[in-house]
Order: C-alpha cells, then sequence, then structure tokens
C-alpha cells in the first residue's frame, strides 16, 4: 500500500462547554487539566444568545487538543468508558468520529472531588492522510482531492482495526 493512503490520527479535541464564565469554567478547566494532562484553553463565544444572557467575546467553557501519541493514548483510555462501542452516527462523512462521556470519574484512576462536582466532555477525533499540508500551508493552498480524503466507511474501518472498537447501528 502506497503510505501517502495510510490514515492516521491528526488530533483528538476534548471539550467541556459551560455556558457561562467564573467558578464553574475554572473547575471544568480544572478537569480537563486532570483527564488530559494538558493545559487548557479558554473557548469564547462568537454570537449572542440573550435568552442564556451570553454576549460575543465572551468565556463560555475550554478545550483541549491533543496530538500524536498522547492523542491515541488518550482514546485508548477514553473508549474502554464507552464499553468499546460507538455509535456509526458519531461518524462523520469525512471519518471524524465525535463522542460523549457523561462524568470525567469514569476515567481510569479519577475519584469524584465534591469542590468539582460532575463534569461531561464531548471527545473529537480528526482521522487524516499524510499529505494533508497542501491545503494548511500559507503560501499556494489547494484542496485535498476527494480521491485522498477519509470518507465514513474508511474511518470506522480505521477505528475498529487500530482500536478495536465495535459500530453499532
Amino acid at each position: 500500500m502506497n503510505p501517502m493512503r495510510e490514515i492516521h490520527v491528526d488530533k483528538v479535541t476534548v471539550n467541556i462547554g459551560v455556558g457561562e464564565a467564573g467558578e464553574r469554567l475554572a473547575k471544568a478547566q480544572k478537569v480537563l487539566e486532570m483527564v488530559t494532562g494538558q493545559k487548557s484553553v479558554q473557548t469564547i463565544s462568537k454570537n449572542v444568545n440573550r435568552d442564556l444572557g451570553i454576549r460575543v467575546g465572551m468565556p463560555i467553557g475550554c478545550k483541549v487538543t491533543l496530538r500524536g501519541e498522547v492523542a491515541e493514548a488518550f482514546i485508548v483510555r477514553a473508549l474502554p468508558i464507552r464499553e468499546g462501542r460507538v455509535y456509526k452516527y458519531s461518524f462523520d462523512k469525512e471519518g471524524n468520529m465525535s463522542i460523549g462521556i457523561p462524568d470525567y470519574t469514569d476515567f481510569e484512576g479519577m475519584k469524584y472531588d465534591p469542590e468539582i462536582g460532575i463534569f461531561g466532555m464531548d471527545v473529537s477525533v480528526v482521522l487524516r492522510r499524510y499529505g494533508g499540508r497542501v491545503a494548511t500551508r500559507s503560501l499556494l493552498k489547494r484542496r485535498i482531492p476527494k480521491s485522498h480524503r477519509v470518507g465514513r466507511d474508511e474511518g470506522i474501518e480505521f477505528m475498529k482495526g487500530k482500536f478495536n472498537i465495535e459500530v453499532v447501528e
């Protein structure tokens, strides 16, 4: 097989949406740092929602982006929480996978802290083929051809083979 056709995990993004700034956001950042071992970044709102009291530029959540071996190690830790089962609708048309984790205490070695409370998180796994720099470089950007993009079925097969998951209809 051509090495440029091989699929790999490009990045894993772990996100907690709180909806407000302040103490809850600080606790959510602490949870992300405990679970991933990396410093989190605040996510900023881009829209106004008067019903929820959200303004443009207001911090409403936090996220951590993992790459390389750290990302794959996190996937290995996160999949047993879902008993190795992922629904087919969790994969988008480009082969990326998104799952939700209901509570951070489900991770191995994490204990419930009454000061923090309960926080769930969203985990998004982005799959790519090598050679995708064409789309991200600053000079002479080009689109990646359809034949080189990862499809839903290819993403499912990669995750089944590499991480031994079961895909449920």
